[in-house]
């Protein structure tokens, strides 16, 4: 019996693309620093979102903090989950 091997060539050649994409994004980029400060601004930001306006300016700063645990099982190994994120959208006249 033949073995149909179209079919194959073609999910082997989707994920081959794939694979390759992800190869040349992680050659293109560069190491990052860290920076202190801002890793205490984003650890002291209080769970949920946020936004405001400073009066004196014409910009909306905003944050987000998502922190959860996931455990598998009552008392079983688990993994926490922290995601956090500031922003700036800025509108100038010109």
């Amino acid at each position: 019996m033949a073995l149909p091997l179209a079919p194959i060539a073609m999910v082997a050649m989707k994920y081959g693309a794939v694979a390759l994409a992800g190869y040349a994004v992680a050659r293109q980029m560069q190491p990052g620093r860290v920076d202190q400060r801002s890793e205490d601004a984003l650890d002291e930001l209080p769970e949920g979102l946020s936004a405001h306006r400073p009066r004196d300016r014409d910009q909306i700063n905003g944050a987000a903090r998502f922190r959860r645990v996931i455990r598998l099982g009552a008392t079983g190994p688990g993994i926490e989950i922290d995601a956090t994120a500031l922003g700036r959208f800025r509108m100038r006249r010109v």
